[in-house]
């Protein structure tokens, strides 16, 4: 007999069929059976079936991160796939797409089935391989896509690197169309970039730090807007951080070139304030903007010129953060903390609704990178978050299931917290457990 999973009395929000309203969802086996005002009744019936109160809380499709660092294989002492994987469900994501920078490279099929394999043992999120855009993410042939995406691959990416020569983002695009997958580019024109540590500005003046222009990003955001509407391929451009970024996005889908983009929550909360005191867990690429950037990204998201919310989650050692700040790792970790900093900086000063935002973490996901999830129709994948968008709680990295402690906002308290997480039917995370 199939297990079953009665969430009753919750809020259950559904963007993919404008569903907001207090109702149960019954799960039976890895598909969800019935969402309605009834199902609890008509399901009492049923043996063995485990009933969690949802009252007070919010019941949605579950959370997609199409970006995170997994570090496994190479760097295992900073995180694996088991331990990001955990770390993720406890953050309320179902699935999580792993970045393709790791040692050795994902470039090749036997890396993808590595990653999946690896993800299954792990028994948490569901973990989706990216592979490279380039053999060894060096820039200069292309990894063989078609390989890869038999073998399990959802995109390309190079993150981390820049794809430097606009011939070989062009045949990426054109390569990538066949196989119906996105390009994920990291847009850093490096000539501008390279040394850098922070946002180019007054601050970086004061504190003696070679700044990172905004036009870094921009040139590279609107070099593959181009390219995408050469090849009609799909670009994916990763964490944005700029107003001319945001300009840019909106200008190319207003011609309807095929173009999808991201935003990390610590570019919609943080500045490039928080480097003062050379806090290398404010040290990230790209880096902390200002607060006219900030300004413009929240508005994104809520416009849709933003597509999707992603992490960017990349956990790095205490003593790498300890170094210098301009010779520390740029990154942080963001799974277990991406939620309550989106309900925190987005949806607490009105700015965003908890229906859009679960459109921009589950449902845009799930289309943008055509995965399984992002909604609880009948039939569906059971990938389910629970989540109280009230409760507020203090960020105490040494409880994080990552591996990662490296967060900007360590002592800080937030609004809102996963309280359970079910993937294909089966309770991946509880909070009280």
């Amino acid at each position: 007999m199939s297990r079953s999973i009665l969430l009753t009395g919750g809020r259950v929000v559904d963007p993919s069929q404008s569903m907001d309203e207090r109702a149960d969802v019954l799960i039976v086996g890895e598909r969800v059976e019935a969402v309605g005002a009834r199902v609890a009744g008509d399901a009492a019936h049923r043996e063995g079936m485990e009933t969690i109160d949802c009252s007070g809380l919010v019941v949605s499709p579950g959370f997609i991160d199409v970006h995170c660092h997994l570090r496994e294989p190479g760097r295992e002492e900073v995180e694996t796939i088991a331990s990001g994987a955990r770390a993720a469900a406890a953050g309320g994501f179902t699935a999580v797409c792993a970045m393709p920078n790791t040692d050795p490279v994902t470039d090749n099929q036997a890396a993808v089935g590595f990653i999946l394999r690896q993800g299954a043992i792990a028994d948490a999120a569901r973990v989706y391989p990216i592979g490279a855009i380039s053999v060894g993410q060096r820039g200069e042939a292309l990894a063989e896509f078609g390989e890869m995406v038999a073998a399990g691959a959802v995109a390309v990416s190079d993150d981390g690197k820049p794809v430097v020569s606009a011939h070989l983002m062009r045949t990426a695009l054109e390569y990538a169309r066949t196989f119906g997958i996105p390009v994920a580019d990291h847009c850093e024109e490096p000539t501008l970039a390279t040394g850098g540590a922070m946002n180019e500005g007054l601050i970086s003046a004061r504190l003696g730090l070679k700044g990172i222009p905004a036009e870094a990003e921009e040139i590279m955001a609107i070099r593959d807007i181009l390219l995408a509407r050469r090849t009609g391929g799909h670009i994916h451009l990763c964490h944005m951080s700029t107003r001319g970024s945001v300009e840019l996005i909106r200008w190319g889908k207003d011609r309807n070139i095929n173009v999808t983009a991201e935003v990390c929550p610590h570019h919609i909360s943080l500045t490039e304030d928080a480097v003062e005191g050379y806090d290398t867990n404010a040290k990230m690429n790209p880096p902390l903007r200002t607060a006219d950037d900030v300004a413009a990204l929240q508005e994104a998201v809520r416009d849709g010129t933003i597509d999707l919310i992603a992490t960017d989650h990349a956990p790095h050692h205490y003593d790498e953060k300890e170094r210098e700040f301009a010779d520390a790792p740029n990154g942080i970790i963001g799974l277990e903390t991406a939620l309550a900093v989106n309900i925190t900086w987005l949806v607490a000063p009105g700015i965003i609704d908890v229906p859009l935002l679960i459109e921009r973490m589950s449902c845009a996901p799930a289309r943008v990178f055509k995965l399984p999830g992002g909604s609880l129709r009948r039939g569906a994948l059971a990938d389910v978050t629970v989540f109280d968008p009230d409760a507020k709680w203090l960020v105490e990295p040494k409880r994080f299931r990552s591996k990662g402690r490296n967060t900007p906002y360590a002592g800080q308290t937030l609004q809102g917290r996963t309280r359970c997480t079910i993937v294909g039917g089966r309770v991946a995370y509880r909070a009280d457990a």
